[in-house]
């Protein structure tokens, strides 16, 4: 029954930040998804002996990928297969099964927060033995391979396993076990927070929603926040996964989520809200009338550890990626810890938290995690605030006052023009990086440019080294920088992304308005690398 066969390889089968992401129409080519599939399992150095977790968030396609992989895997004689119910699981979970079960890896079907349905994305990534993201060494190596693929090995007939009913199947000598993919994750959450303090949180009257955005966090929210925890049962809204999303882009930011945050607003809003994506690894935080920024939240988070059952004896260390505000810097420094600075991708914490190096982690792309696994974790996050909210007895906006008052707030913006021309993005990065030596010293608009450079990382475990992660200008007089970025999660041209931050210590203007703040850098942003001119936009598609 297994058979080998041949096919040709497509193009452009590069992973990017988080693994390969293309639009579905891609994806359902002959033979597409089993080339890259196998690719992976050419890879990999223990194929035959291997236990491999998969699912995904739902999307469309999700169900019709699965059984290809579950014929692949028998092809290539995989040991078993750990598949999550009706092919569901959130990356944190993805990451809490490899981890539990000591597998090889995992395969995660998922394009994070680009949207769903017959013509929207869809995408796949490995994750390796340790839980998280496959290092560049390896996706190479993958990449490569798609390069030079002439066969890949399957089960015929089409056998179909039914991924719906828990239990275990026998496909060839690969044994598939179907589980629960909510359970494991949800007893690791009770493990890690006072759930009864939360509980009576929720007793005494607190008001929250969470936007599960007809994702993945959906069933998981449900069980923790509504019968777990005793929050009311309207609690979770756009609860059930849906494989177009509801037709709505799943990505928890002001722009994407603008329902919940009206709703919050209101009056009568609530407390508290929370959002997750696609996947299940993003999460944003919302007060009555308050947004918290992904950076500052990893701050606030790292700044009360302690607070928390999980980390009450301290933090190792703390990590986040180059773009992401300098406020957990400030944090670290005051607590004598140590204070990483990464590219951006998950991938870039995993050494840091296998050596013991850090505790939690976090990148402005409203990612936040810490080493209970190896993916950042949207619940989590939301469960971190709770058990904060819980203990200190304080609003959100009063968490975020005194924190800010305590270290000085780092005013921050992160600018999205998405789905530009490509050559004009990579024209306007280009210019910018031939233009180093001349802006460095220029005083601009008022502002100096102390320096400016491409970031560039040597990994201090195992000394890789990666150029060429995002331009900085920085104002040092100031205290200031902006940043510019090509997003490697996009499927439609380019996606540039500028970040502009500049600290403020004056209890005068430290609750000021980020965009007004901030005004007079964003329009030397475009000044300086000519935005609307590379780009055709007058303004970006989602500010956060």
């Amino acid at each position: 029954m297994i058979q080998t066969c041949q096919t040709h390889p497509y193009m452009g089968q590069k992973p990017g930040t988080s693994g390969l992401r293309k639009p579905i129409k891609v994806f359902t080519q002959k033979d597409y998804l089993e080339n890259f599939v196998q690719s992976i399992f050419d890879c990999l150095d223990v194929p035959y002996a291997a236990t491999l977790v998969l699912g995904g968030d739902g999307r469309f396609y999700n169900r019709e990928a699965i059984q290809i992989i579950l014929r692949i895997a028998a092809g290539n004689r995989v040991s078993r297969v750990i598949v999550g119910q009706s092919g569901l699981f959130s990356t944190p979970a993805v990451s809490l099964q490899i981890r539990k079960r000591k597998a090889t890896g995992g395969i995660i079907l998922s394009a994070s927060h680009n949207p769903g349905g017959p013509e929207g994305d869809f995408g796949i990534k490995f994750n390796t033995a340790n839980g998280g993201p496959a290092p560049e060494s390896l996706t190479e190596s993958i990449y490569a391979r798609t390069q030079k693929i002439e066969r890949y090995y399957t089960v015929v007939p089409a056998n179909h396993i039914d991924i719906d009913t828990p239990g275990s199947y026998q496909l060839e000598d690969t044994t598939i076990e179907v589980i629960d993919p909510i359970d494991d994750y949800v007893y690791l959450m009770e493990s890690l927070f006072d759930f009864e303090r939360i509980h009576t949180l929720f007793r005494n009257g607190f008001r929250m929603h969470f936007d599960a955005m007809h994702a993945i966090t959906g069933p998981y929210a449900h069980a923790i926040f509504e019968r777990k925890l005793g929050a009311p049962e309207d609690t979770v809204i756009h609860g059930i996964p849906l494989a177009d999303f509801g037709g709505g882009h799943p990505d928890p930011n002001l722009t994407y989520a603008a329902g919940l945050v009206r709703q919050i607003n209101r009056p009568e809003g609530g407390d508290f809200g929370a959002a997750s994506d696609g996947d299940g690894d993003r999460n944003m935080i919302l007060g009555h009338g308050c947004f918290v920024s992904p950076s500052d939240s990893l701050a606030i988070l790292t700044a009360n550890a302690r607070r928390i059952p999980a980390y009450q004896e301290g933090l190792l260390g703390v990590a986040r990626s180059m773009p992401t505000s300098r406020a957990v810097d400030r944090v670290a420094q005051y607590l004598g810890i140590p204070c990483y600075e990464t590219p951006t991708g998950w991938k870039f914490f995993g050494n840091l938290l296998d050596a013991g190096r850090i505790t939690l982690c976090g990148e402005e792309s409203f990612g936040t995690g810490s080493d209970h696994v190896r993916e950042k974790d949207g619940l989590w996050a939301v469960l971190f605030w709770l058990n904060l909210i819980a203990v200190r007895r304080q609003s959100v906006s009063e968490i975020l006052k005194e924190h800010w008052l305590q270290y000085g707030r780092d005013v921050y913006t992160r600018h999205d023009y998405e789905a530009v021309d490509q050559a004009g993005a990579e024209t306007l990065m280009a210019q910018l990086r031939e233009r180093f030596d001349a802006l460095t010293g220029q005083n601009i608009e008022g502002h100096k440019i102390t320096n400016a450079d491409d970031f560039a990382y040597t990994d201090p475990i195992d000394g890789s080294c990666v150029s060429g992660q995002g331009i900085q200008l920085h104002f040092n007089e100031e205290d200031a920088r902006i940043v510019y970025r090509l997003s490697g999660t996009g499927t439609h041209g380019a996606t540039l992304r500028v970040y502009i931050e500049r600290m403020e210590s004056s209890k005068k203007r430290i609750l000021g308005n980020a965009q007004t703040q901030l005004a007079d850098l964003i329009a030397l942003a475009d000044t300086v690398a000519g935005i609307k001119t590379h780009t055709g936009r007058d303004k970006p598609d989602v500010i956060t």
